[in-house]
């Protein structure tokens, strides 16, 4: 088995290669067809194909000397104004040697720069438009100031289909010679959703067990509840039982090691598969809302979980009289 990172190992190298966002990738060869490229911001959640879009298009169009035309930046941490007046103008203002006028600057996280980094950026955009062209890469497109996005061609990521998600996921899993049992797949797809790159960080992790990979130990290695422990606490709690869910909330942390927040989100979604008429949905969601919001501002997480049960007990017997009525 390899110990080089799958990430990057089965990162695609073009845009043929790319196994999603087809619209996107027809678009983009458009633009090495001209050989031409707008200022761009390429938006979506984590693992969707963003930057490797980037990388996969400045290939296309240079070929494989493509590195010496393109610099890549991680805005998230180098956020401040600084950078933009040193390094990225630095390299904005230099022409690049060889067929393509222009150079390709490659900003990830775009959207975790500063407002006043935003506006010298923007500057920066006009001023060098010639010799240089812009990717942003951001999560939230809307974090990006009006003047940059303007300027930009939009692109709207979205996370990999289940089906492309189970046959990439496979494909990795035969090259590796690693054995991927359906229920694991499935845990993968359950921890992951549609991020292909944290699908694929969970897979080697899993694999460096040397055992067939089953639900039981993707959740181990991810920190994550089974949601089928997490269901059956809520059904405990939801007939009424409060101290039996308190016990098995504390047999879950103790057995997966598993944060707080995270059994909030499972908690989450666990009420929107539940079988009980909407306005409770509504209602329960409200509540652990609430409770995540008191998390966040750093109240002590088994104290807050015990109430996010007693709630829902609470809850469980309002909606209980209701349907007596």
């Amino acid at each position: 088995m390899s110990f080089e990172m799958w990430a990057e190992k089965y990162r695609p190298k073009t845009l043929d290669d790319m196994v999603n966002q087809k619209e996107i990738v027809e678009r983009l060869k458009s633009f090495v067809k001209s050989r031409n490229v707008p200022h761009c911001i390429f938006a979506g959640p984590p693992g969707t194909g963003k930057t490797t879009a980037a990388l996969c298009l400045a290939r296309d169009l240079y070929g494989e000397p493509y590195r010496e035309h393109i610099m890549e930046l991680n805005a998230s941490d180098e956020r401040g104004i600084d950078v933009v007046r040193e390094t990225v103008k630095t390299f904005a203002r230099v022409r690049s040697i060889g067929e393509i006028p222009f150079k390709i600057m490659i900003l990830d996280e775009a959207d975790n720069m500063t407002s006043d980094a935003q506006q010298a950026l923007r500057r920066t955009m006009e001023r060098y438009t010639e010799t240089c062209r812009f990717i942003l890469c951001a999560n939230y497109s809307g974090k990006i100031i009006e003047p940059i996005q303007s300027r930009c061609a939009p692109f709207r990521f979205s996370f990999l289909p289940r089906e492309e998600h189970d046959k990439y996921l496979k494909h990795i899993s035969e090259n590796e010679n690693v054995k991927l049992l359906k229920e694991g797949l499935d845990a993968v797809f359950e921890v992951c959703g549609g991020d292909l790159r944290k699908a694929i960080n969970t897979l080697q992790a899993a694999a460096s067990l040397n055992k067939p990979i089953d639900a039981k130990v993707v959740y181990s290695i991810t920190g994550k509840a089974s949601p089928a422990d997490v269901q059956k606490m809520l059904e405990i709690a939801m007939k009424g039982n409060f101290m039996e869910a308190r016990k098995q909330l504390r047999e879950m942390i103790q057995k997966y090691g598993v944060a707080g927040s995270d059994i909030i989100r499972q908690i989450h979604t666990e009420i929107f598969r539940a079988d009980i008429p909407e306005q409770w949905k509504i209602k329960l969601a409200n509540i652990v809302g609430e409770i995540d919001y008191r998390l966040v501002e750093g109240a002590d997480e088994e104290v807050q979980l015990s109430a996010l049960l007693a709630r829902l007990v609470e809850a469980a017997n309002e909606l209980e009289k209701s349907n007596k009525v």
